[in-house]
């Protein structure tokens, strides 16, 4: 956040022929500030909003936005997106945020250089792009990710539970960030067909260039959920095999044993005329009998194909 509640970003560009206003939301005396700046209530409750989604709204000839950028402050999550919202117009730009956003202190650091914007469209368009610009990284990370454990599931070994932790981490990212990546791109190019005077033909052609941008993001984001989904299935499918195969060992086993187990109860019932009763060797004869019966039926559904699956 900026150490005050209210930074005066374009004071060292007076030729910019505008004035952004940055305001602190968080502080009670940036709060204070924007109930006494000329809004209407409406206005004034867009502002205030603790929570949003990226949107555009065309109020006269002001434009009332909220946009979304990665959260990059270190141990924070990126996918925890900070909002800013904006009232825009000809002559007056205000700007407000809870937690800070590296965007716009890359813009108010152009400004430091002289080289900041010089309309409100050319700060929104410059805003939207540098918003883009720092989620790229983040974007390009995930699809990293997602390359890395598609290897680990076509790995020998298969995924393992680290896999599918990672797994579960790359689609919950992907999706958060997507939640605002489309709403987003809405925006700029609702911004960018409104028929308002302060929007010159170049500024119009930069915020088409950040809806691209915007859009390309969020197209690769959709790829990313995408491929996690394709890993899910195969790893269920693993599982599914893995099971099945255990499953199969247990019913043939069950089947080998079964004939055996029914000889074995057959003997065992306490009636008179069982054969081999009063023989010495009527155990290990009935022994022998267990294991070529084993060995029979071992032959027989290897045979059959069921101990090669």
């Amino acid at each position: 956040m900026p150490p005050d509640p209210l930074k005066v970003c374009t004071d060292k560009v007076p030729e910019s022929g505008f004035v952004w206003a940055h305001v602190d939301g968080w502080t009670p005396e940036g709060r204070k500030w924007l109930q006494a700046a000329a809004m209407d209530p409406m206005e004034l409750e867009a502002m205030l909003a603790e929570e949003t989604r990226p949107r555009c709204t065309v109020h006269g000839d002001i434009a009332l936005m909220n946009l979304r950028g990665v959260n990059l402050t270190p141990g924070a999550e990126p996918e925890d997106m900070i909002s800013l919202r904006l009232y825009v117009s000809e002559h007056v730009v205000i700007s407000t945020q809870i937690r800070d956003l590296q965007a716009v202190d890359d813009l108010m650091d152009s400004l430091d250089r002289g080289a900041g914007p010089v309309s409100p469209g050319d700060l929104i368009a410059r805003l939207a792009l540098r918003l883009a610009d720092r989620a790229e990284p983040v974007v390009a990370a995930l699809n990293e990710r997602a390359d890395n454990l598609e290897d680990a599931v076509d790995a020998p070994e298969g995924p393992g539970r680290e896999e599918r932790a990672e797994l579960a981490d790359i689609r919950r990212e992907s999706i958060l960030l997507r939640r605002y990546m489309f709403p987003q791109r809405d925006a700029l190019s609702t911004l960018e067909i409104e028929d308002l005077d302060w929007l010159s033909p170049r500024d119009r052609g930069r915020l088409r260039e950040a809806t691209e941008r915007v859009t390309r993001l969020a197209e690769e984001l959709d790829a990313i959920r995408d491929r996690a989904q394709v890993v899910q299935d195969q790893i269920t499918d693993l599982r599914a095999e893995a099971m099945n195969r255990q499953m199969l060992v247990l019913s043939v086993v069950a089947a080998i044993f079964l004939p055996m187990s029914l000889l074995t109860g057959l003997l065992g019932i306490n009636v008179g005329g069982i054969p081999g009763e009063h023989s010495p060797l009527a155990f290990w004869l009935v022994c022998l009998l267990l294991v070529v019966m084993g060995v029979l039926l071992g032959w027989l559904f290897r045979r059959l194909g069921l101990l090669n699956k």
